[in-house]
């Protein structure tokens, strides 16, 4: 189901993910590929910037598009190690990014496959297709001894 190439590439989104922990913010990261290639990067920043949007499919998305000097990403794919909000899987639509993959459900938020299935429930005028699973477990593990030190 997932690639060698998928797995490095997951990887490079826990790297991410590490990024947010080091600064204090919940560890999410994500990577978006286009043709084999690191077009963009992003990790969780809200706190750093006061900025309830700054989640790391957004940095994502915005490197991406400041990298490719083009606010649409067709051809994309997005590497999350959290799954997406109702926010950030609208704005990875809005984005036209093909595929997301993500690590791990998200229970409280997950607008893909956990809260809602907002991908399948509404017709956008953009289809993203989705995976899960990959390095759920690394994933799940970082976010749980995050929250472990804040209580």
């Amino acid at each position: 189901m997932f690639s060698d190439q998928d797995r490095s590439f997951m990887e490079m989104a826990l790297d991410e993910a590490q990024l947010s922990f080091n600064d204090n913010e919940v560890p999410v990261g994500a990577i978006i590929v286009k043709d084999n290639e690191v077009i963009g990067s992003g990790h969780n920043q809200v706190i750093h910037t006061n900025n309830v949007t700054s989640h790391a499919e957004i940095n994502a998305i915005i490197d991406a598009s400041k990298n490719t000097n083009n606010y649409r990403l067709n051809n994309a794919k997005m590497y999350v190690t959290l799954e997406p909000c109702h926010m950030c899987a609208k704005a990875i639509i809005d984005a036209r990014i093909d595929e997301v993959i993500f690590a791990a459900p998200e229970p409280k938020t997950g607008s893909i496959i956990s809260i809602d299935n907002i991908y399948e429930r509404i017709k956008f005028n953009h289809k993203t297709s989705y995976k899960y699973g990959l390095l759920q477990n690394e994933s799940s593990n970082l976010l749980k001894k995050f929250f472990k030190t804040k209580r």
